[in-house]
């Protein structure tokens, strides 16, 4: 069994190359003057106004392993701005935009955060992105979990950020993410009315970071418990 999870990750992480490179020419392709910034391929120098940040198979664990939570995620920033974010998850069917000022979509149809205010009635999601001290990770999650109804881990940042876009959880939080796994998420949040910040309650600079993705009504408490000064953003 371990062999065989051995090799299924193998030749997933050879199929997240072979989808880089698809997402890369294309880009290139259509705007060959763009900078991209890619988890498979690093940093492509180019016009430094406009940035593509790619994550071609966000959730490689999910997918070596037959779990259907996983996604391609791709964001363009314009000098320093999200204009753009994309979600696509192949195996459930579901295909996220987000344009700037535009409103956040899934397959077509307009989605927006819940409604939920109260931290007592609400789900989140969370996952360590790049974390590795599993002391912080579980002193964090010591702290969240009494207060809501739930926590759940999807495996895939992209996925766990679009879901608080379309309201199937008040909030997500991560910890050391890196900018092509949320990138596009983070811009869904915002357009669907949440609120992303740091978990100093600041906004986030597009570097890998510690992040709080919330329908806003809860957000202000999330920050508190998770060690913020204040809630404010």
């Amino acid at each position: 069994m371990l062999q065989q999870r051995s090799s299924a990750k193998a030749a997933a992480t050879r199929y997240d190359k072979m989808a880089d490179n698809v997402l890369v020419k294309a880009i290139r392709d259509e705007y060959p003057s763009h900078s991209l910034l890619t988890e498979e391929g690093g940093m492509i120098d180019g016009e430094p106004d406009w940035l593509w940040l790619v994550d071609s198979l966000d959730g490689t664990g999910n997918y070596a392993n037959w779990n259907p939570m996983f996604c391609v995620c791709l964001a363009l920033r314009h000098k320093g701005e999200l204009v753009l974010g994309v979600i696509y998850a192949p195996a459930i069917d579901e295909f996220y935009v987000a344009q700037r000022g535009d409103g956040a979509f899934l397959n077509g149809s307009p989605v927006r955060v819940s409604g939920v205010s109260e931290l007592g009635e609400s789900y989140l999601f969370y996952c360590e992105g790049g974390e590795r001290d599993r002391k912080r990770t579980g002193d964090l999650l010591a702290r969240v979990y009494p207060e809501v109804v739930d926590i759940r881990k999807l495996g895939s940042a992209g996925l766990e950020s679009a879901w608080v876009a379309a309201g199937r959880g008040e909030a997500y939080f991560t910890t050391s993410i890196e900018p092509w796994d949320v990138a596009a998420g983070a811009l869904l949040v915002s357009e669907a009315g949440g609120r992303v910040s740091d978990l100093s309650g600041g906004p986030w600079d597009g570097r890998r970071a510690d992040l709080l993705f919330s329908n806003g009504r809860t957000h202000g408490r999330l920050l508190d418990i998770l060690g913020a000064s204040d809630g404010s953003v």
